[in-house]
């Protein structure tokens, strides 16, 4: 296996001068974009080559368009049958796939891409692809049954893809997986995309790829400087307060909320709904009606929240979300970098916001060292900040109205009130920015840092041996869920 690293190649490769077909390079340019992210420009050379690849990168990072802009690249749209395979572990992430293939497809006349994916009729997937189909995107479960049926040809097949191969394998995918690649032909192309690379994925790409590239994106690309991240020491029954009020604050058009199980996925959910805001939950406990729906009305932004588990959201790729909110920290670490890598997408700012209690603090720390970046601790902001931000919206809606609309009827209504009832025009308008405005936000008190509530616990002791000992063992893994620890060889 051979290695790419990043010096190895230019910065910020432009598409036109990648040697990829016109018709493609004028979809790209259509879809705003000139120079190519990371992954894509290690990538995507070596695919244009015919060589196999071994990507390792998160999601937010390009991956689609670096193993589908080769892939269409080598499609003969004259021949009628699958010439390319993607896999990917769930229904969402393979139609997503599909839709960012079809706008990369735009203007290459004859090119056919179809999902196919458990939950929707197969009948239906078998007519499609007996109209004749070169490229197909599915879950490894459901590509596998048309293998079976021998409704999906493998002849033509000159590449096949597995799109966040980790996800599938921890989804128990592997089986089919391998039962799809041994019915490849003999030649053929593949290229693997994983944000993890455990020994069952090195397994895989050892048995079934030939001198493959290794391509790698490192965390420190995906946390860029485009997003801001801080956390926030709060106690957990706060936690919920917390949210609400920097929702308030920075007032996010759209934005994702991460919780650790489904039970609190549900909770905040309910929560947020009751207060009035815009939110919808999403976790594995949801049919695929419900996700869908779910999904639909936070990508056409009837939603403006939406609450999910690390799991239910694998494979959102929503664009324009403003920030992200971890309301637990991840257990994983890999997971955070997953997370604040759905904002601050395509040039645009983001923001990220870690609620954390208690030795929390060590995960933050973590996360730092292991991803190269820097997480400021700030303040949550006080309920006069609150205030003054929903009246400063408020006013600035009334000015619209009076430059725009012609008041001087509601005037005459409101003076008549207010010399009939003897109430003055100052306590009227008061009452209105009180009932558009809500009760003031509930008081919460910020955490104090975890060891000077130790301290503070028994201040007459001194750090002795054993307790030492347990914060050095903390900081080195044990007693942490976040953290791996390795084994001195």
């Amino acid at each position: 296996m051979e290695k790419v690293t990043e010096n190895q190649v230019e910065s910020g490769l432009r598409y036109a001068d990648s040697g990829i077909r016109p018709e493609i390079l004028r979809a790209v340019q259509e879809m705003g974009f000139e120079t190519m992210t990371p992954i894509q420009e290690q990538a995507i050379p070596v695919l244009l080559e015919g060589r196999d690849v071994i990507g390792q990168a998160q999601t937010g990072t390009g991956k689609t368009a670096a193993f589908a802009i080769p892939m269409i690249q080598g499609i003969d749209p004259h021949i009628r049958k699958p010439q390319g395979i993607i896999l990917c572990p769930t229904r969402e992430l393979a139609m997503q796939a599909a839709e960012e293939i079809r706008k990369l497809t735009k203007y290459m006349q004859g090119i056919k891409v179809l999902p196919v994916y458990g939950g929707q009729d197969i009948g239906r997937q078998i007519r499609a692809l007996s109209q004749g189909v070169q490229i197909i995107v599915g879950t490894p479960g459901r590509v596998m049954d048309h293998l079976r049926r021998h409704t999906i040809k493998t002849a033509q097949i000159k590449m096949i893809v597995l799109d966040e191969a980790d996800e599938m394998l921890n989804m128990g995918f592997r089986e089919d997986i391998e039962t799809v690649l041994a019915d490849m032909p003999k030649e053929h192309q593949m290229a693997l995309f994983s944000a993890t690379m455990p020994q069952a994925i090195l397994d895989i790409t050892g048995t079934y790829q030939k001198n493959a590239v290794y391509v790698r994106v490192m965390p420190k690309e995906i946390t860029v400087a485009a997003i801001k991240q801080a956390y926030y020491r709060v106690a957990k029954k706060d936690k919920t307060e917390a949210l609400c009020r920097l929702l308030d604050y920075y007032q996010p058009v759209r934005s994702l909320v991460f919780c650790n199980t489904k039970r609190m996925v549900d909770e905040i959910t309910v929560h947020l709904k009751e207060r009035g805001y815009e939110a919808e939950g999403l976790h594995g406990d949801l049919s695929q009606n419900q996700r869908d729906t779910v999904m639909n009305l936070f990508r056409n932004g009837r939603c403006s929240i939406l609450i999910a588990t690390d799991v239910a959201a694998r494979g959102i790729d929503v664009s324009g979300v403003d920030a992200v909110f971890n309301y637990d920290i991840p257990e994983d670490i890999e997971y955070y970098v997953h997370r604040i890598g759905r904002t601050g997408r395509a040039g645009r700012k983001g923001r990220a916001f870690t609620l954390i209690s208690g030795r929390e603090i060590f995960k933050i720390r973590d996360i730092e060292k292991i991803c190269h970046t820097t997480i400021k601790e700030r303040r949550i902001p006080t309920p006069a900040d609150i205030t003054k931000i929903k009246s400063g919206k408020l006013f600035v809606e009334a000015m619209e109205v009076m430059e725009k609309r012609e008041l001087s009827s509601f005037k005459k209504s409101i003076q008549q009130a207010s010399e009939e009832n003897g109430f003055s025009v100052l306590d009227l308008a008061a009452a209105l920015m009180q009932m558009r405005m809500g009760d003031e936000p509930e008081e919460i008190q910020e955490e104090k840092p975890y060891f000077e509530r130790i301290r503070k616990g028994n201040p007459n002791r001194k750090a002795d041996r054993s307790s030492r000992k347990r914060k050095s063992d903390f900081r080195s893994g044990f007693g942490h869920p976040g953290i791996r620890r390795e084994k001195k060889k």
